[in-house]
């Protein structure tokens, strides 16, 4: 197999994978010619900073559409956890890891609430979280008796907005961040080279080795030129690293357990799951908790980032994060998504958010832009899986 022939079935494979990535550089690539500050370090720090709640409710969600549900609430949790963390932490006067702990209990008892109702009583995951929505942002109005509070400030403010930097030194960069990102790129590396050795081993079809060179060469460059993007700004932010833990554990947890080969079984065909014995109702449960944790986790670093709390933080939220995983790759059906997929759509979001502000854009102009994206995504989606079937 030459090495055209072989980058044409490493992109027909997976044309959903293939073709968000390919998008994402494009819109990176647009944006950087029409604005010169797009790709500085400040701005680059900036979107990092600015939309990585999102990101940790895409990786959330993704897990709910692959299960062929959805979860219209997230904003409101983000709201409500952020509020329990502010009353803990601005007007109890509690230390800040305390605020921190409350916000997860309360997310974790609003995924076994909305679990209960869509595993063991049948309702809709729909029609629940709808419910969900409307209960869990009444409740945050209640928790700040409908006025914001802040400021937050010393470690949990610091929790999206404070970096690491200066322990390796560095003249003029930050030597940690790039020592940090350069354990991720080998770290990288290596899981690749064991995924290729897996395929082999169980006589599946894999790029060649000059091609897979390539990939692995264009993904370092990618990732330590970001990194060293970050080390001239202001060095590696705590929450990229939160992030970056979140997305490492939950790519493991879809891909590589039980309960994740689970979760794809339920959404692929949920007659088949349970006929094959999958608990479905526990599934379905789990992922809801699941779900209920990660949106307090983004209510935590939502509420830092803005320094306090208010009634109508995370509006629309939900949104943003189910756009992230239809944009990258998850099937309107069930069945089909990705963690890295999901968190590319997401990351497609925060580019066109942010360079279209830095261009000017009215708002209304955005989100008309970020409808059709998302209106886009979703046909192609729908023009591959017809691809695919006229194929077989």
């Amino acid at each position: 197999m030459n090495a055209i022939d072989s980058v044409r079935n490493v992109v027909t494979r997976n044309m959903r994978q293939s073709g968000i990535v390919v998008a994402f550089a494009v819109i990176v690539a647009i944006f950087a010619a029409l604005h010169p500050a797009f790709l500085s370090p400040t701005n680059l720090t900036n979107i990092v900073l600015q939309y990585s709640y999102i990101l940790i409710l895409a990786i959330g969600m993704v897990m709910i559409i692959v299960a062929g549900q959805i979860d219209l609430s997230v904003g409101s949790v983000v709201a409500l956890t952020g509020a329990v963390s502010a009353v803990v932490v601005i007007r109890e006067g509690m230390p800040w890891w305390v605020g921190v702990l409350a916000a997860l209990v309360v997310g974790l008892l609003v995924g076994m609430w909305q679990g209960f109702w869509v595993a063991y009583v049948g309702i809709p995951g729909f029609i629940v979280t709808l419910a969900g929505m409307l209960i869990f942002r009444g409740l945050t109005f209640l928790v700040l008796d409908n006025r914001s509070l802040s400021p937050f400030g010393g470690t949990y403010y610091d929790i999206a907005n404070g970096f690491l930097n200066g322990l390796f030194g560095g003249y003029g960069y930050d030597a940690f961040t790039l020592v940090i990102f350069g354990i991720g790129v080998a770290g990288y590396a290596v899981s690749q080279w064991r995924s290729r050795q897996g395929k082999i081993a169980y006589q599946q079809q894999v790029e060649s080795i000059p091609l897979f060179v390539v990939k692995l060469v264009a993904v370092a460059a990618v990732v330590m030129w970001f990194g060293y993007q970050l080390s001239v700004s202001r060095g590696l932010p705590v929450v990229l690293i939160i992030l970056a833990v979140l997305i490492i554990a939950y790519s493991l947890v879809t891909q590589n357990s039980v309960f994740g080969r689970h979760v794809y079984a339920v959404g692929g065909n949920r007659h088949a799951a349970e006929l094959s014995g999958v608990a479905v109702k526990k599934v379905n449960f789990w992922i809801f908790v699941n779900m209920g944790v990660l949106a307090s986790v983004a209510g935590v670093v939502f509420s830092s980032r803005m320094n306090g709390a208010q009634p109508g933080a995370g509006n629309m939220f939900e949104l943003d994060a189910i756009a992230a995983c239809f944009i990258g790759g998850a099937s309107t059906t069930g069945g089909v998504g990705r963690v890295g997929g999901a968190v590319i759509g997401g990351l497609i979001m925060a580019v066109m958010s942010n360079g279209m502000q830095l261009m000017g854009v009215p708002q209304s102009t955005q989100q008309v832009v970020k409808g059709l994206v998302l209106l886009l995504a979703v046909a192609f989606d729908i023009w591959n899986k017809r691809r695919a079937s006229v194929a077989r």
